[in-house]
Protein backbone atom coordinates (compact mmCIF):
# COMPACT_ATOMS: atom_id res chain seq x y z
CA UNK A 1 0.00 0.00 0.00
CA UNK A 2 2.59 2.22 0.93
CA UNK A 3 4.75 1.45 -1.75
CA UNK A 4 2.17 1.93 -4.17
CA UNK A 5 1.39 5.54 -3.00
CA UNK A 6 4.82 6.37 -2.97
CA UNK A 7 5.16 5.30 -6.59
CA UNK A 8 2.47 7.66 -7.40
CA UNK A 9 3.41 10.51 -5.18
CA UNK A 10 6.67 10.11 -6.82
CA UNK A 11 5.80 9.96 -10.41
CA UNK A 12 3.03 12.61 -10.93
CA UNK A 13 5.68 15.26 -8.45
CA UNK A 14 7.69 15.52 -11.89
CA UNK A 15 5.14 16.88 -13.74
CA UNK A 16 3.89 19.22 -11.13
CA UNK A 17 7.44 20.34 -11.14
CA UNK A 18 7.79 21.31 -14.56
CA UNK A 19 4.19 22.25 -15.05
CA UNK A 20 4.46 24.87 -11.85
CA UNK A 21 7.60 25.93 -13.68
CA UNK A 22 6.06 27.08 -17.40
CA UNK A 23 2.88 28.51 -15.42
CA UNK A 24 4.70 30.25 -13.17
CA UNK A 25 2.16 29.25 -10.45
CA UNK A 26 3.67 29.24 -6.80
CA UNK A 27 0.46 27.22 -5.87
CA UNK A 28 1.68 24.39 -8.15
CA UNK A 29 5.35 24.65 -7.63
CA UNK A 30 4.23 24.91 -3.45
CA UNK A 31 1.97 21.67 -4.30
CA UNK A 32 5.04 19.75 -5.82
CA UNK A 33 7.40 20.89 -2.77
CA UNK A 34 4.66 19.10 -1.02
CA UNK A 35 4.66 15.92 -3.25
CA UNK A 36 8.47 16.02 -2.50
CA UNK A 37 7.93 16.00 0.85
CA UNK A 38 5.44 13.51 0.47
CA UNK A 39 7.81 11.11 -1.52
CA UNK A 40 10.27 11.57 0.91
CA UNK A 41 8.15 10.92 3.82
CA UNK A 42 6.57 7.62 2.19
CA UNK A 43 9.68 6.05 2.07
CA UNK A 44 10.78 6.91 5.53
CA UNK A 45 7.87 5.13 6.73
CA UNK A 46 9.00 2.32 4.59
CA UNK A 47 12.46 2.25 5.72
CA UNK A 48 11.28 2.59 9.52
CA UNK A 49 8.75 -0.15 9.15
CA UNK A 50 11.61 -2.39 8.28
CA UNK A 51 14.13 -1.07 10.74
CA UNK A 52 11.01 -1.61 13.45
CA UNK A 53 11.32 -5.01 12.58
CA UNK A 54 15.29 -6.19 13.79
CA UNK A 55 15.15 -7.85 16.97
CA UNK A 56 15.93 -6.33 20.52
CA UNK A 57 19.38 -6.21 21.44
CA UNK A 58 21.57 -5.66 24.42
CA UNK A 59 22.39 -2.39 23.25
CA UNK A 60 18.78 -1.87 22.05
CA UNK A 61 16.81 -3.53 24.68
CA UNK A 62 13.38 -2.56 23.38
CA UNK A 63 14.13 -3.42 19.79
CA UNK A 64 14.05 -0.28 16.69
CA UNK A 65 10.31 0.17 17.19
CA UNK A 66 10.79 4.00 18.36
CA UNK A 67 12.35 4.67 15.25
CA UNK A 68 8.56 5.43 14.17
CA UNK A 69 8.58 7.66 16.47
CA UNK A 70 11.97 9.75 14.99
CA UNK A 71 10.84 9.22 11.40
CA UNK A 72 7.33 10.92 12.40
CA UNK A 73 9.14 13.52 13.95
CA UNK A 74 11.29 14.55 10.73
CA UNK A 75 8.24 14.33 9.01
CA UNK A 76 6.37 16.80 11.14
CA UNK A 77 9.43 19.35 11.06
CA UNK A 78 9.51 19.29 7.26
CA UNK A 79 5.60 19.87 7.08
CA UNK A 80 6.84 23.37 9.08
CA UNK A 81 9.41 24.06 7.26
CA UNK A 82 8.02 24.11 4.12
CA UNK A 83 4.94 25.59 5.04
CA UNK A 84 7.35 28.39 6.32
CA UNK A 85 9.40 28.54 2.58
CA UNK A 86 5.81 28.73 0.82
CA UNK A 87 4.58 31.31 3.08
CA UNK A 88 7.64 33.29 2.57
CA UNK A 89 7.35 32.94 -1.13
CA UNK A 90 3.63 34.10 -0.73
CA UNK A 91 4.78 37.53 0.60
CA UNK A 92 7.18 38.12 -2.43
CA UNK A 93 4.52 37.45 -4.85
CA UNK A 94 2.14 39.72 -3.35
CA UNK A 95 5.05 42.33 -3.83
CA UNK A 96 5.78 41.41 -7.55
CA UNK A 97 2.45 39.44 -8.75
CA UNK A 98 4.18 37.36 -11.78
CA UNK A 99 2.24 36.46 -14.81
CA UNK A 100 0.32 32.50 -14.34
CA UNK A 101 -1.05 30.85 -17.42
CA UNK A 102 -4.10 29.77 -15.91
CA UNK A 103 -4.76 27.21 -17.90
CA UNK A 104 -2.30 24.97 -17.69
CA UNK A 105 -2.32 25.78 -14.07
CA UNK A 106 -5.94 24.70 -13.56
CA UNK A 107 -5.47 21.05 -15.78
CA UNK A 108 -2.73 20.39 -13.86
CA UNK A 109 -3.78 20.67 -10.57
CA UNK A 110 -6.83 19.01 -11.10
CA UNK A 111 -5.16 16.03 -12.22
CA UNK A 112 -2.75 16.63 -8.81
CA UNK A 113 -6.11 16.55 -7.23
CA UNK A 114 -7.23 13.09 -8.71
CA UNK A 115 -3.71 11.55 -7.64
CA UNK A 116 -4.24 13.10 -4.44
CA UNK A 117 -7.38 11.57 -3.73
CA UNK A 118 -6.55 8.58 -5.28
CA UNK A 119 -3.35 8.39 -2.94
CA UNK A 120 -4.68 9.24 0.33
CA UNK A 121 -7.81 6.51 -0.59
CA UNK A 122 -4.55 3.95 -0.36
CA UNK A 123 -3.62 5.40 3.07
CA UNK A 124 -6.82 6.01 4.67
CA UNK A 125 -7.23 2.09 4.73
CA UNK A 126 -3.49 1.81 7.00
CA UNK A 127 -3.40 2.36 10.31
CA UNK A 128 -3.63 6.51 10.78
CA UNK A 129 -3.61 5.25 15.02
CA UNK A 130 0.33 4.71 13.89
CA UNK A 131 2.07 8.31 14.72
CA UNK A 132 4.38 7.49 11.72
CA UNK A 133 1.67 6.68 9.10
CA UNK A 134 -0.25 9.68 10.66
CA UNK A 135 2.20 12.04 9.59
CA UNK A 136 2.74 10.49 6.14
CA UNK A 137 -1.34 10.41 5.58
CA UNK A 138 -1.12 14.12 6.70
CA UNK A 139 1.74 14.90 4.24
CA UNK A 140 -0.93 13.64 1.41
CA UNK A 141 -3.90 15.18 3.12
CA UNK A 142 -1.96 18.43 2.72
CA UNK A 143 -0.53 17.52 -0.93
CA UNK A 144 -4.54 17.28 -1.89
CA UNK A 145 -5.35 20.63 -0.16
CA UNK A 146 -2.43 22.14 -2.38
CA UNK A 147 -4.48 20.67 -5.02
CA UNK A 148 -7.81 21.99 -4.40
CA UNK A 149 -6.08 25.66 -3.70
CA UNK A 150 -4.46 25.78 -7.07
CA UNK A 151 -7.97 24.38 -8.47
CA UNK A 152 -9.23 27.92 -6.40
CA UNK A 153 -7.03 30.18 -7.57
CA UNK A 154 -6.59 29.19 -11.28
CA UNK A 155 -10.68 29.74 -11.48
CA UNK A 156 -10.65 33.00 -9.36
CA UNK A 157 -7.44 34.37 -11.50
CA UNK A 158 -9.52 33.35 -14.30
CA UNK A 159 -12.33 35.09 -13.83
CA UNK A 160 -11.40 38.18 -12.34
CA UNK A 161 -8.08 38.74 -13.07
CA UNK A 162 -7.18 38.64 -9.56
CA UNK A 163 -3.06 37.38 -9.22
CA UNK A 164 -3.06 37.66 -5.72
CA UNK A 165 -5.15 34.88 -5.13
CA UNK A 166 -2.43 32.13 -6.29
CA UNK A 167 0.15 33.66 -3.36
CA UNK A 168 -3.16 34.08 -0.91
CA UNK A 169 -4.39 30.48 -1.42
CA UNK A 170 -0.73 29.58 -0.66
CA UNK A 171 -0.73 30.87 2.57
CA UNK A 172 -4.36 29.92 3.45
CA UNK A 173 -2.81 26.33 3.04
CA UNK A 174 0.52 26.71 4.59
CA UNK A 175 -1.11 28.03 8.14
CA UNK A 176 -3.86 24.68 7.35
CA UNK A 177 -0.63 22.74 6.98
CA UNK A 178 1.32 24.16 9.97
CA UNK A 179 -1.35 23.21 12.57
CA UNK A 180 -1.03 19.65 11.17
CA UNK A 181 2.55 19.87 11.37
CA UNK A 182 2.55 20.99 14.87
CA UNK A 183 0.10 18.16 15.96
CA UNK A 184 2.77 15.28 14.75
CA UNK A 185 5.75 16.98 16.32
CA UNK A 186 3.97 17.69 19.45
CA UNK A 187 2.72 13.85 19.89
CA UNK A 188 6.67 12.82 18.40
CA UNK A 189 8.34 14.95 21.23
CA UNK A 190 5.59 13.75 24.08
CA UNK A 191 6.54 9.82 23.07
CA UNK A 192 10.21 10.76 22.94
CA UNK A 193 10.44 13.03 26.53
CA UNK A 194 8.65 9.32 27.87
CA UNK A 195 5.67 11.29 28.41
CA UNK A 196 2.46 8.72 29.23
CA UNK A 197 0.06 8.27 26.90
CA UNK A 198 -2.62 10.84 26.78
CA UNK A 199 -5.78 8.24 26.72
CA UNK A 200 -4.34 6.53 29.62
CA UNK A 201 -5.79 7.76 33.03
CA UNK A 202 -3.31 6.90 35.92
CA UNK A 203 -5.54 7.53 38.50
CA UNK A 204 -7.54 4.59 36.87
CA UNK A 205 -4.50 2.04 37.09
CA UNK A 206 -3.78 2.65 40.31
CA UNK A 207 -7.70 2.43 41.14
CA UNK A 208 -7.15 -0.79 39.66
CA UNK A 209 -4.07 -2.32 40.90
CA UNK A 210 -4.90 -1.24 44.58
CA UNK A 211 -8.49 -3.03 43.84
CA UNK A 212 -6.80 -5.98 44.26
CA UNK A 213 -6.49 -7.28 48.21
CA UNK A 214 -3.02 -8.31 48.24
CA UNK A 215 -2.08 -4.60 47.14
CA UNK A 216 -1.64 -2.66 50.16
CA UNK A 217 -0.50 0.37 48.14
CA UNK A 218 1.46 1.32 45.22
CA UNK A 219 3.99 4.02 44.64
CA UNK A 220 6.89 4.95 41.85
CA UNK A 221 4.53 4.64 38.96
CA UNK A 222 5.84 5.50 35.35
CA UNK A 223 3.68 4.94 32.08
CA UNK A 224 5.57 5.68 28.73
CA UNK A 225 5.02 4.63 25.36
CA UNK A 226 7.68 2.69 23.07
CA UNK A 227 6.01 3.61 19.95
CA UNK A 228 2.34 3.93 18.66
CA UNK A 229 -0.12 0.68 20.35
CA UNK A 230 2.92 -0.16 22.63
CA UNK A 231 2.67 0.87 25.87
CA UNK A 232 4.62 0.46 29.03
CA UNK A 233 4.24 0.05 32.76
CA UNK A 234 6.70 0.11 35.61
CA UNK A 235 6.12 0.59 39.65
CA UNK A 236 6.65 -0.61 43.02
CA UNK A 237 3.50 -2.36 45.02
CA UNK A 238 3.94 -3.03 48.72
CA UNK A 239 1.80 -6.87 49.54
CA UNK A 240 1.55 -8.19 52.56
CA UNK A 241 4.94 -10.19 54.11
CA UNK A 242 2.78 -13.06 54.96
CA UNK A 243 2.46 -13.82 50.99
CA UNK A 244 3.96 -16.73 49.33
CA UNK A 245 6.36 -16.47 46.61
CA UNK A 246 3.37 -18.99 44.85
CA UNK A 247 0.66 -16.38 45.68
CA UNK A 248 3.18 -13.90 44.55
CA UNK A 249 3.53 -15.02 41.23
CA UNK A 250 -0.37 -15.37 40.97
CA UNK A 251 -0.56 -11.58 42.25
CA UNK A 252 1.86 -10.85 39.06
CA UNK A 253 -0.50 -12.73 36.50
CA UNK A 254 -3.33 -11.10 37.75
CA UNK A 255 -2.42 -7.59 37.80
CA UNK A 256 -0.55 -7.90 34.00
CA UNK A 257 -4.02 -9.32 32.97
CA UNK A 258 -5.94 -6.17 34.55
CA UNK A 259 -3.21 -3.74 32.82
CA UNK A 260 -3.27 -5.63 29.57
CA UNK A 261 -7.56 -4.56 29.25
CA UNK A 262 -6.09 -0.71 30.51
CA UNK A 263 -3.82 -0.92 27.10
CA UNK A 264 -0.60 -1.43 28.92
CA UNK A 265 1.29 -4.34 26.59
CA UNK A 266 4.28 -3.94 28.81
CA UNK A 267 4.27 -3.84 32.54
CA UNK A 268 7.46 -4.41 35.06
CA UNK A 269 6.10 -4.52 38.99
CA UNK A 270 8.45 -4.90 41.58
CA UNK A 271 6.93 -6.11 44.92
CA UNK A 272 8.19 -4.95 48.46
CA UNK A 273 7.38 -6.63 51.93
CA UNK A 274 5.21 -4.00 53.91
CA UNK A 275 7.72 -4.92 56.39
CA UNK A 276 10.28 -2.98 53.66
CA UNK A 277 11.04 0.43 54.04
CA UNK A 278 9.97 2.27 50.98
CA UNK A 279 9.04 5.91 49.29
CA UNK A 280 5.47 7.10 49.88
CA UNK A 281 5.50 8.99 46.39
CA UNK A 282 3.07 8.17 43.93
CA UNK A 283 5.73 9.09 41.17
CA UNK A 284 9.31 8.87 42.26
CA UNK A 285 11.99 11.73 42.27
CA UNK A 286 14.24 10.72 39.91
CA UNK A 287 16.85 13.74 40.50
CA UNK A 288 17.51 12.67 43.60
CA UNK A 289 21.34 11.10 44.22
CA UNK A 290 21.23 7.57 45.31
CA UNK A 291 21.62 6.63 48.77
CA UNK A 292 25.70 6.21 49.77
CA UNK A 293 26.13 2.82 51.17
CA UNK A 294 28.84 2.45 53.28
CA UNK A 295 30.79 -0.86 53.22
CA UNK A 296 33.33 -2.57 54.84
CA UNK A 297 36.85 -3.47 53.66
Amino acid sequence: MVTIAFAIIASYMIVEVIGGYITGSLALLSDAGHMFSDAVSLAMTLFAFIIGKKSATSHKTFGYRRFEILIALINGLTLLIISAGIIYEAVLRFQQPPQIATTGMLVISTIGLIVNLVVAKLMHGGDTDNLNMKSAYLHVLSDLLGSVAAIIAAIVIMLFGWVWADAAVSILVALLIVRSGYAVVKNAAHILMEGAPNHIDQSVIIDTLSAHPNVLSVHDLHVWTITSGLHSLSCHIIVPSSLTLQQTDALLSDLQHELQHLGIGHSTIQFESDLHAHSAQFNCDITSAPPVHAHAH
